[in-house]
């Protein structure tokens, strides 16, 4: 596949360096030569200098017989006007671009992205989207990652284990000889940084961060089973109110209307705004690293505090201090890949990358056939697809243990129709399931090698 990405930032660098890891063919454009150049050498890619929304670097970066343009430049109206040059021009088949400012995205103007005006097919808005993610994690407390499949009657949840986890060193088969009624399944294990895929003798460590699938009531016995009993947040504090800020309260007052909320702004006419958009939260004007300010705010008697101004520093400063004050749990947004590493010791026991979850959905329209979703985890280390499989598939109508699956990948967990079910040994997959796959990023290449005719799913 030909793909064109338009903006050589930390989204625009991590999905090229994503697809061309995987045999696309990716060209980049960034008004910046060294940008451009360091993309090329870096990512095996092809590299243009220049504006992404000029026809003529647009034809030299090969539009005229590309299947895909990614426009995730700093700049909306690039974004938007390179999107409809490659339409009008080139006839580019599937235009993606992320659009920031809010006002392009209301109801109201919801006609302006078609054929007709702008042509658009897929429009990401990293604010809403990372503003969804953190209330995910909000709702599953002790996670450092929640995901729903299936109408949310299905969960992928991250979680880090301590010593006092009580099924360290058990092989994971015996997990469900122990807890026959569970329906849990554990698909990836991060171990001193490295992230695999494990055997059904692989046990866990602890200090290890593992991804499972459960079924959405078996969540809180899952938890629990990793050594994780954390009470919902009743009291939350969100430290900064920009556009994260903003739709997160409303998020949170719409599902958790028992939520007492309080909202820090040190801009004195954003805080007026926001203190008009919401219902029952309260804001405060000050600067978060203020103590009589989180005072005020009573950080100390929180369960949660989210850190979500721009300034990465601030945000982990704001953490600590909350944290030092008695608050229970600190989400911290970061967008400094340098910084993630490191936050975790301090203190931080969740850490939001903007860069991760944009990623996520413009990975949800690149793959192609039967994808109905993917998400991109740890920094684009292994990814989780949901895909339909097909009546000639290989994997149709032989128990998992039978089949001749690449290493690197697993199925967690199979929907068919209403039902939703953990995989297991003796499971057989039909034409017509939808599939969760777990895969480390160096697998998805085999899967979809392995599955491209028979599934469709790329």
């Amino acid at each position: 596949m030909k793909v064109i990405v338009c903006g050589a930032g930390l989204v625009g660098t991590t999905i090229a360096r994503q697809l061309a890891a995987e045999g696309n063919e990716i060209t980049m454009i960034d008004v910046s030569p060294e940008r451009a150049q360091k993309a090329a050498e870096s990512y095996d890619l092809r590299g243009i200098v220049g504006h992404a929304s000029h026809p003529d670097v647009l034809e030299r970066a090969g539009a005229a017989d590309t299947d895909m343009l990614i426009a995730v430049t700093f700049a909306d109206e690039v974004n938007m006007v390179a999107c409809e040059v490659a339409h009008a021009l080139f006839n580019v088949p599937t235009k993606i671009a992320r659009i920031r400012a809010q006002s392009y995205l209301k109801p109201e103007w919801s006609d302006l992205f078609n054929e007709k005006h702008i042509s658009i097919d897929y429009i990401i808005s990293p604010e809403i989207e990372v503003a969804r993610a953190i209330h995910r994690r909000i709702l599953t407390p002790g996670a450092f990652e929640m995901i729903p499949f299936a109408a949310d009657r299905l969960r992928l949840i991250g979680v880090r284990l301590a010593d006092e986890c009580p099924v360290l060193n058990t092989p994971l088969r015996q997990l469900t000889e122990l807890f026959p009624d569970l329906s849990v399944n554990v698909c990836g294990i991060v171990r001193d940084g490295n992230l695999t895929v494990p055997g059904a003798d692989d046990h866990l460590e602890a200090g290890d961060e593992i991804y499972f699938v459960a079924l959405t009531d078996h969540v809180q016995r899952g938890m629990r089973l990793f050594g994780h009993e954390e009470r919902e947040a009743r009291r939350v504090v969100i430290a900064g109110g920009g556009n994260i800020g903003l739709f997160l309260a409303k998020e949170i007052e719409a599902a958790q209307s028992s939520v007492i909320l309080k909202i820090i702004e040190a801009n004195k006419e954003r805080a007026e705004y926001v203190a008009g958009q919401i219902r029952s939260g309260v804001v405060l004007n000050g600067d978060t690293l203020d103590m009589d300010i989180l005072s005020e705010a009573k950080v100390g008697a929180s369960e949660a505090i989210l850190a979500l101004t721009n300034d990465d520093e601030v945000n982990i400063l704001t953490s600590l201090l909350a944290k030092r004050a008695g608050c229970q749990r600190a989400i911290t947004l970061v967008n400094n890949p340098a910084y993630e590493n490191l936050i975790g010791s301090l203190g931080v026991d969740v850490v939001v990358n903007p860069r991760s979850t944009t990623v996520s959905s413009i990975l949800q329209h690149v793959r192609r056939g039967r994808i109905r979703g993917v998400y991109s985890l740890r920094d684009g280390a292994a990814e989780v697809i949901e895909a339909e499989a097909v009546e000639t598939s290989a994997l149709v109508g032989q128990p998992l243990r039978d089949l001749d699956l690449p290493s690197g990948m697993m199925i967690g967990a199979v929907i068919r129709g209403g039902d939703v079910m953990i995989a297991r040994a003796e499971t057989e997959i039909e034409a017509g399931d939808r599939v969760i796959l777990f895969a480390r990023t160096d697998a998805v290449k085999k899967v979809e090698k392995l599955f491209a005719v028979r599934l469709e799913f790329f």
